[in-house]
Parts: structure tokens; C-alpha cells; sequence
């Protein structure tokens, strides 16, 4: 199968333990690669309810079969385990080029499990893999570590590093590779609990194979125009970044204010993605492969980092009520160097803030406190003072204070910079997301607010199930690809599945992947409901179903009754028999280890 070497390395820290392997055929038809594959082994090598910090936990980091085909945005890889955050199956995508590194060196795939008993780094190239001693490593931040790996592995290498964040199990520690990042749900606190420093990949001559390149080559060419022609890819990203959202969502009343208590700033402007490109914008970066560029390389004059990107912009910033373009940038690239993922990190300190607000919290922020931005970052890296119980995510937080509605989150893993009060489809990709509140596993506002593909009434709750399911099942298939979701406001699923027939060989239309992508979020939810994360939890934070703006609540009961109709699950959100076997997963029901 062209597209796919199936090879792939096994890294046992606890033993010390490398060796080469492959996985069946079939897992590259049925999954794909990148999350549906990670979700497959999962599923298939780790037991029920084991710990996330402990040695049975896995840790993936896996390719598509376009990774490495030069196809416009597809240089990505993505990472799988369980998450020290939520609890649930997580995979987290990153833009860094350490996927196609892997498929330099003939790989698709590494799986590390156990613990080294102490720090290591592992390094990888087309001769083998081994594991080095990174103790003189530990401590250090991402510059430091990355500077001193090239010195000692040589300058063209790729690395994928965690900071002290992660060294200290911060639950929502990520990880960086060439200035992007795995973020989310704590994937960096994995690698530290696993006392993984880094992993060095070095440069390798190995190509990716292609069924039919002469009809991949025309398929680029068309979907190149499309990105050219799409105001989003081709002017609003390149141009602005993904700050350019900022100042429609706050027009439109969904820019979360104050921990979600408001929905639009007046002074939201000052930290768009206009404002960044007239004050503190050096240049763009790209990932690879990628025609539209939209990193950005910025400089507050006695800093320099990347970023901040609108999650960013609105995490430190808005929903914290600062407005200080400067110290937003700072803090971000503070974040940056220690490994904290910004939107837990900003939604953790805004529940702070109106803790403190409210007099049940002393000590710690403050709305509007800009000045103690990094002092609260570092504090929360370190688990320093209330940094300690900060670090432990807003959730864990506000239940230890005994106020857990002010926690904004779902599933534990704090909400991003959409209030669904006035997006009622984006409420219920909130509350039915496998990996907790996250918009990119249906990305609502784009029919909600952008128009893409077509506008939807998005203070209508009826209809919206069908849409969500759509999205999701879509985003899993791409998410395994592995395609970057910016890809899809230009083209749609016609083209992926003539890229992917392009090269592997195989005959793919639309609609197969639709149920590819279905497979998977079933396969997640059987993952989530082993570890008793049942329908109960797809739910929203109490204060977006019970407090309205502008006399609207999330009506997410009438959108779930019908999301699980159409998905074929019953009342309580379980898959049932008959669209079980349809997917032909009655097998991943029986087999799964602990079941």
C-alpha cells in the first residue's frame, strides 16, 4: 500500500528497550494513520482505567500516509494517550516537521511506554534509534534544551522537547517542535512522568511512495488554486494570522470576557490580529509544506518569540481583561519557553480571577493584573506557592475550592475563545467532544459565524446534530491523514479523498471518509465510556446553560437528543449494537484490554 511503510519503533523506557515493528494492513485502511491509528493501539495495548502518569499509559506520536508527499499542508504529525488532564483518549496535532523526519528515516510511527528510571532523551535517524542521558538536561527550558541538543546532535536535526512544565507534571504541559506545539490536555506532562526529555530526529533520505503522481500533481495543482482563491487562506491567515478573528467575534457577542461572564470588550481590538501586525509583527512562518503561513514571528522589542495566535490573544489577554498587546506577547512567549498550553493556562487563571473576585480564593490574580502575568506563570510551571494547585487545571481547581461551576471547562479541559451562547452548534461540539472542550473537533463557528460552507442560523439549537456529527466525523478522517484543518475552509472532502486515492492506490470517495472518521469517534467513545466517562459528562459549564446573554442559554438537551439519534447511540449516549457492527467494531467491544 503506497502512502504507508507500516513500520514502526517500540521504546520501552523501563527496560531500555528499542525495537522495530509494523502494524497490519488493514489498520492503514480502516484508520488511516495519525489519530485513528493512535486510538486503535490504545485501545488495543492499554488496560482500563490505567494511570496516565504510569508506565501501562502509551504514549504515540504517529504519521499519515500524505506525511511527507509535499501536499499543500500536510506536513504535520500527531501524538495519542491518555490525558492527565481529562482522563479521557487524547491526541493532540502539531505543525512542527518532526512527521516528516519520521518518514525520512522509514518510519510511521513511535510507541513509547513504561518510565526511565532517569531522564533521557531519545534519538532517531536511518540507521536506528537509541537512548541518550538527558539528566544534564532536566531543568532546563525549551530554548536551553534545543540549543543544547544541536550542539551535541548537530544543527539540522529536529526536536520535540518539553520544558520544566512538563518535568513537573504540570496537567496541561505541552510539548514543542520547530515553534509549534502539541498542546492541550497535557501530552508534555506524559513525556515527563515518562522522564522523556526529548526526542532528536535526524535528517533522512527515505521518500514517501506514491501510487499515481501524475494525477497527484494535477490534484495539487487544482487544490493550490482553491487556497488561492479563498478569502481565509489566502488573504485573512497569511495576512493577519488567526488574530484576524478577533475582532469579528467580539462584533458578533461570542468573545468570552472574565471567565465567560461577558461576551464582548470594547477594547478587544487592541489585541487583534491587525494590531499585532502593525505593533510587534518581524515576519510569518510557515509549517511545512505549507502555502498559506500563518505563524507568526513577533517582537515586543526586548523580546522575541512566536505568536501570540488568537486562542493566545484572548486566553491572557480578554478573558483576563488585559489589554496590553506587550505583555500579552511576553507572557505567551514565557509560556513558550516552559511548556504551558496558553488556553488552559489563561482559563485556569480566569477562574482564579473570579475566585479572587468573589473573596473565596486569596492570593494568586486578579482581573486586569497584566504586571503578574508571568510571575503567575512561572509560579503555575514550577508549582510554586498556588501555582501548585493552579497547575492542576481549572477543574481540579475550583472543585478543591468547592465552587466547580466556575471551572470552564468540559471534561476537564478548559473551554477556547467561542461562547456558545451565541453559537448553539458550537454548545454541543463543546459538551459531545471525546477529548473535552475543544473547537476543533467540529469547528462550528465556521457555518455558525464564518459562512463555510454555506451560513447557518447560529441561534438555532434544531439541526444542529447532523452538522456536528458532519464535522466531526470529517475531522477525525483528516486528523489521521494527517491534513492541517485550515486546509478545509478551501476545499472540501472530494478533494482529500482524491488526494488520499492519489496515493495510496486505493479508490476513495467522500464518503468513505465519513465513515473512516465515524470508526474512530465511535472507537474513542467506547475508549471514554471503559474509563467511566459516560454520557453524563457531555455536558457544558452550568453558567452557559443557566445564565443568558442576551435572554440566551446553550438549549443543549434538545441538541443532544437528536446528535444521538442520528449517531445511533441510546439515551445515555452509548453506541448500540447495530451501528457497532456496521462499523465493524463489535470486536474493539469485546477485546478491549480491562473490558
Amino acid at each position: 500500500m503506497f502512502g504507508w511503510m507500516g513500520k514502526l519503533l517500540r521504546v520501552s523506557l523501563s527496560l531500555g528497550k528499542i525495537e522495530e515493528g509494523e502494524f497490519p494492513r488493514e489498520w492503514r485502511e480502516t484508520y488511516l494513520g495519525g489519530r485513528g491509528i493512535g486510538a486503535k493501539i490504545l485501545w488495543e495495548e492499554t488496560p482500563a482505567n490505567c494511570d496516565p502518569w504510569g508506565e501501562e499509559n502509551l504514549l504515540i506520536f504517529a504519521t499519515g500516509p500524505l506525511t511527507g508527499t509535499g501536499i499543500p499542508m500536510s506536513g504535520r504529525f500527531s501524538a495519542s494517550t491518555k490525558a492527565p488532564l481529562t482522563g479521557t483518549i487524547f491526541d493532540s496535532n502539531c505543525g512542527g516537521d518532526l512527521g516528516v523526519r519520521l518518514k525520512g528515516c522509514g518510519l510511521d510511527m513511535l510507541i513509547i511506554s513504561g518510565c526511565s528510571p532517569t531522564p533521557v532523551y531519545l534519538v532517531i535517524d536511518a540507521t536506528g534509534a537509541h537512548l541518550k542521558d538527558a539528566v544534564g538536561l532536566w531543568g532546563m527550558d525549551i530554548p536551553a534544551t534545543k540549543a543544547a541538543l544541536k550542539q551535541k546532535e548537530g544543527d539540522t536535526v529536529s526536536i520535540l522537547t518539553i520544558g520544566p512544565a512538563g518535568e513537573n507534571l504540570v496537567r496541561f504541559a505541552c510539548c514543542e517542535n520547530n515553534g509549534r506545539y502539541l498542546g492541550r490536555g497535557g501530552v508534555g506532562a506524559v513525556m515527563g512522568a515518562k522522564r522523556l526529555k526529548a526526542i532528536v530526529v535526524k535528517m533522512g533520505e527515505r521518500k514517501t511512495s506514491i501510487a499515481d503522481g501524475e494525477r497527484l500533481r494535477f490534484v495539487i495543482y487544482e487544490m493550490r488554486k482553491w487556497l488561492e482563491a479563498n478569502p481565509v487562506t489566502s488573504q485573512g491567515l497569511p495576512h493577519f494570522g488567526t488574530g484576524v478573528l478577533m475582532n469579528l467575534m467580539n462584533e458578533v457577542g461570542i468573545l468570552p470576557v472574565k471567565n465567560f461572564q461577558r461576551v464582548s470588550s470594547p477594547q478587544a481590538a487592541l489585541l487583534s490580529g491587525e494590531e499585532v501586525s502593525e505593533k510587534i509583527l518581524l515576519g510569518q512562518k510557515a509549517c511545512p509544506h505549507c502555502p498559506v503561513a500563518c505563524g507568526r514571528v513577533t517582537s515586543t522589542g526586548p523580546e522575541r518569540g512566536e505568536g501570540p495566535e488568537y486562542e493566545t490573544l484572548w486566553a491572557l489577554g480578554v478573558n483576563m481583561e488585559v489589554y496590553n498587546l506587550s505583555l500579552v506577547a511576553e507572557a505567551n512567549y514565557l509560556c513558550n519557553r516552559l511548556g504551558l498550553d496558553t488556553i488552559s493556562t489563561g482559563g485556569t487563571l480566569a477562574c482564579a480571577a473570579e475566585l479572587a473576585e468573589k473573596g473565596i480564593f486569596r492570593g494568586g490574580i486578579k482581573f486586569g493584573e497584566g504586571d503578574k502575568l508571568k510571575e503567575m506563570i512561572e509560579n503555575i510551571a514550577y508549582r510554586r506557592e498556588e501555582g501548585d494547585l493552579l497547575a492542576e487545571g481549572s477543574y481540579r481547581f475550583a472543585e478543591a475550592q468547592k465552587v466547580p461551576d466556575t471551572s470552564m471547562a468540559v471534561k476537564g479541559l478548559e473551554l477556547p475563545a467561542y461562547d456558545p451562547r451565541g453559537a448553539q452548534g458550537q454548545g454541543l461540539a463543546y459538551a459531545t467532544s471525546q477529548r473535552g472542550g475543544c473547537h476543533l473537533r467540529a469547528y462550528m463557528i465556521g457555518p455558525e459565524v464564518l459562512g463555510v460552507p454555506k451560513m447557518v442560523d447560529r441561534f438555532e439549537a434544531e439541526g444542529k446534530g447532523g452538522l456536528v456529527i458532519f464535522q466531526q466525523d470529517l475531522n477525525a478522517t483528516l486528523d489521521s491523514m494527517v491534513m492541517c484543518r485550515f486546509s478545509s475552509f478551501a476545499v472540501g472532502d472530494d478533494y482529500y479523498a482524491r488526494l488520499l486515492a492519489s496515493v495510496t492506490g486505493l479508490d476513495y470517495e467522500p464518503q468513505d471518509l465519513h465513515v473512516i472518521g465515524e470508526r474512530i469517534w465511535n472507537l474513542e467513545k467506547l475508549y471514554n465510556l471503559r474509563e467511566g466517562i459516560g454520557g453524563d459528562q457531555d455536558t457544558l459549564p452550568p453558567r452557559l446553560l443557566r445564565e443568558p446573554v442576551k435572554e440566551r442559554v446553550v438549549s443543549l438537551e434538545t441538541m443532544l437528543e437528536e446528535y444521538r439519534r442520528f449517531r445511533g447511540w441510546d439515551k445515555k449516549g452509548k453506541p448500540q449494537k447495530e451501528k457497532l457492527k456496521r462499523l465493524n467494531l463489535l470486536e474493539e467491544k469485546n477485546n478491549g484490554k480491562g473490558t
